[in-house]
């Protein structure tokens, strides 16, 4: 379903991908590991259209959408959850996924029941301004409103930073959920290795902009990831 395919992206002179290819198909988490400042939200940020690349492409569905616009993007099925979560503070959750409603056709102008059922909290609190939410409720919501737009490609970046341990894992049941239906393929980036081996049925490592590790999770040796996680 998505194939990403040699892509080169820059900010300035500086080069942060370098010839970097991942695929994700449907009823399949693709991780996407590293440390800190590798290229791993660059990467997500290029496969929504936050951020254009210099060389390669990005193919989803069978067609370049490497020139399309973020909203062009969502409007084919592409989701995102971004690092830091960004929520609109000032609206209440219900307001927050509402925003989803954006780029879905008319009938689709709803929140589905099954956003609640995986994230029982937002229904609890559909009144409560976003920014009041605690930081873990903040990425259920975020989450929530992605899920709102009916995405078949869902992109996650570092949905477990900065967040208690039971929401962690509240948002693994829900990947979960949502890769054992089928018809949606997950991109996650994510640091928390016991997180990303637990839900990844295949992964990529980088270092340096480049993609240096990559297989299924058969294929995995934990020390050589691990190694690459390590600061």
């Amino acid at each position: 379903m998505l194939a990403v395919e040699n892509i080169d992206l820059y900010y300035g002179a500086a080069q942060a991908l370098r010839s970097v290819s991942l695929a994700a198909t449907p009823g399949r988490v693709t991780c996407v590991m590293g440390r800190n400042g590798v290229g791993k939200s660059s990467l997500l940020r290029a496969i929504v259209g936050h951020q254009p690349i210099a060389g390669g492409r990005i193919m989803w569905e069978g067609q370049d959408i490497s020139k399309l616009a973020p909203h062009a993007r969502a409007r084919r099925g592409i989701a995102y959850v971004p690092q830091g979560r960004e929520i609109f503070p000032l609206l209440s959750v219900r307001e927050n996924l509402e925003t989803g409603y954006s780029p879905v056709k008319r009938s689709d102008k709803f929140v589905p029941d099954e956003i609640y059922d995986l994230f029982p909290v937002l229904k609890d609190m559909l009144w409560r301004r976003g920014g009041d939410l605690s930081g873990g409720q903040q990425q259920q919501l975020a989450i929530g409103r992605a899920l709102v737009t009916r995405p078949r490609l869902l992109v996650l970046d570092e949905p477990t930073e900065g967040i208690q341990p039971s929401i962690i894992k509240d948002i693994g049941r829900a990947i979960e959920y949502l890769r054992n239906k089928g018809d949606m393929a997950i991109v996650l980036v994510e640091q928390y290795f016991e997180f990303a081996r637990d839900l990844a049925d295949d992964f990529a490592v980088m270092d340096r902009g480049a993609v240096v590790i990559s297989g299924d999770k058969a294929s995995m040796v934990e020390s050589d990831v691990r190694s690459r996680l390590s600061v």
